[in-house]
C-alpha cells in the first residue's frame, strides 16, 4: 500500500509544485511507483510534467465530483514508474459544490483509496490556500511535507499551517504526519538565507530535512519542457538535491539505508 504525501503550504511560490514534480521523478528513477496527484485549479503539476491543462477533459475534479474511476483518467509521463492524476481549472468550482455534502472532507480520500495499492507513493500538490481542497488532501494523506522558502518571510502563515494541520489530526485524520519542513531556494552566496536556514532550524529542529533545496537555473528551466529536473538535466544540483530528498524520505520511513560515503553533496553552482 503506498504511502500518500500531501506538499501543501498556504503561502504561494515556496516551491511545492516544483517539489511535488521533482520528488515524484526521483522515487520514479529510483523504481517506486509513483502517482502525482495535482490537487491545484492552476494545474501547474499537470503542464509540469508534459500535459497541456486545456487539453485534459478528465481531471481530479470528475472523481471527486462524479466519481469517475480515477485509473481511467491516470496519465503516463515519459518518466517511467510516473504517473499523474491532473487538475484542470474547473477544480476552482469543486470547494463550492461539495461543500453541503456529507463528509465532504474526505472526498479525495475516497478517490485514493481505489489506487493507493497500486502505487509505493502518492505526491499531493495543494494548492496556495487552506480550503476545502487542501484540507482534503490532507484529510487523504499519511503525512504533509512543508515547503519553505529561504527568504524573509519565511515563517510567515507557517503558525496558521501547522494549527490547520492539527485539526486535521484532532478531527479528521489522527494518522497524519509531519512528514517535515523542506527550505528550498537556498542561495549560499545570500547571508539573509543562511540566518534564514538556522532560524527554522532552530525553531523546529528534527522537523526539517537536512537536505536542502538550492536556487538552480535548471530547475526553473524544466516545466516549461514539461520534464522532472533529472529527465531535463540529471547532472544539475536541483536533480541531485531532490534525488537526496527521496533518499532522506526512504531511510526515515525505514525503506532504504544509506551510508555516508554514498550521500552526495549539492553541487555550489547555478546549473
Amino acid at each position: 500500500m503506498g504511502k500518500v504525501i500531501a506538499i501543501a503550504n498556504q503561502k504561494g511560490g515556496v516551491g511545492k509544485t516544483t517539489t511535488a514534480i521533482n520528488l515524484a521523478g526521483s522515487f520514479a528513477v529510483l523504481e517506486y511507483k509513483t502517482l502525482i496527484i495535482d490537487a491545484d485549479p492552476q494545474a501547474n503539476a499537470t503542464s509540469g510534467t508534459g500535459f497541456d491543462p486545456r487539453n485534459i477533459t478528465t481531471s481530479i475534479y470528475e472523481c471527486i465530483i462524479d466519481e469517475v474511476e480515477p485509473d481511467k483518467i491516470i496519465l503516463n509521463t515519459e518518466t517511467p514508474n510516473l504517473d499523474i492524476i491532473p487538475a484542470h481549472i474547473d477544480l476552482v468550482g469543486a470547494e463550492i459544490e461539495i461543500i453541503n455534502l456529507p463528509n465532504r472532507e474526505k472526498m479525495m480520500r475516497k478517490v485514493i483509496e481505489k489506487v493507493k495499492d497500486n502505487y509505493d507513493f502518492i505526491i499531493i500538490d495543494c494548492s496556495p490556500s487552506l480550503g476545502l481542497i487542501t484540507i482534503n488532501s490532507l484529510t487523504a494523506a499519511d503525512s504533509v511535507m512543508i515547503p519553505v522558502q529561504c527568504e524573509y518571510f519565511a515563517l510567515e502563515g507557517l503558525g496558521k499551517l501547522l494549527n490547520t494541520i492539527k485539526i486535521v489530526q484532532t478531527r479528521l485524520n489522527p494518522d497524519l504526519d509531519i512528514e517535515g519542513i523542506l527550505l528550498t531556494m537556498f542561495d549560499q552566496r545570500l547571508r539573509l538565507a543562511k540566518q534564514v536556514v538556522e532560524e527554522v532550524k532552530t525553531h523546529f529542529q528534527q522537523m526539517v530535512f537536512e537536505t536542502i533545496i538550492h536556487r538552480n537555473t535548471r530547475l526553473g528551466e524544466a516545466p516549461s519542457f514539461g520534464e522532472t529536473i533529472i529527465m531535463h538535466d540529471a547532472n544539475s544540483s536541483g536533480a541531485i538535491n531532490y534525488l537526496n530528498l527521496a533518499r532522506e524520505i526512504l531511510q526515515k520511513n525505514g525503506m532504504t539505508s544509506i551510508s555516508e560515503s554514498d550521500k552526495q553533496i549539492p553541487i555550489a553552482n547555478e546549473n
